[in-house]
């Protein structure tokens, strides 16, 4: 008989209930007494949270935890759902206007025909047109290695071939593992 081998599942005792708001809301404020701020920005003045909670109740509202960090804590009254709507909806319209740079990755070997260069040089040339960057990577295998110097002078050949569109943004100085990598990007951006 062999012998069984025990399996020990952990349920992601690591990870916090992803329904918890960041903030604290209504009873989940502990400390007690809270600075008040009403709905219309005005200050209430210091009261203990069951007087501040009772007077958001009253008037249909939220009492939310502002500033955790000052004694006695900052607490305002507002409609928790609509402020949550809100900075969501600033979130989306930050992530619109943000730029993603688009990396395009073109392969060489160090011993490259003529052809097969200039066939790589134009595909990095028409990405470099439509606005993307190109990763240039030349890869070395066995014997390769032993002359990395091929390798640099294709990539000085690649950046002079293409330097009427593009500018190396970073040139490497040493090998990384079997690679050489060049990035380069468009005049235009």
């Amino acid at each position: 008989m062999g012998r069984r081998r025990r399996i020990v599942i952990r349920k992601y005792a690591f990870r916090e209930a992803p329904d918890q708001p960041k903030v604290r809301i209504n009873e989940r404020i502990r400390l007690s007494p809270v600075r008040l701020i009403d709905e219309e920005g005005e200050q209430v003045g210091v009261l203990s949270v069951d007087e501040a909670l009772q007077l958001a109740r009253s008037k249909g509202l939220d009492l939310v935890e502002v500033a955790a960090n000052s004694r006695p804590i900052v607490c305002k009254i507002m409609d928790y759902g609509r402020f949550r709507y809100e900075q969501e909806k600033k979130a989306r319209e930050a992530k619109k206007h943000q730029q993603q740079v688009e990396i395009k990755e073109v392969k060489y070997r160090p011993n490259i025909n003529q052809h097969d260069f200039d066939t790589k040089t134009n595909r990095a040339r028409k990405f470099l047109e439509k606005g993307k960057h190109v990763k240039v990577t030349i890869m070395f295998r066995r014997r390769e290695m032993r002359r990395p110097e091929n390798g640099f002078e294709l990539l000085k050949r690649v950046a002079e071939d293409l330097s009427e569109l593009a500018k190396v943004d970073r040139m490497p100085t040493e090998l990384e593992g079997r690679d050489l990598t060049m990035v380069i990007r468009p005049l235009k951006s």
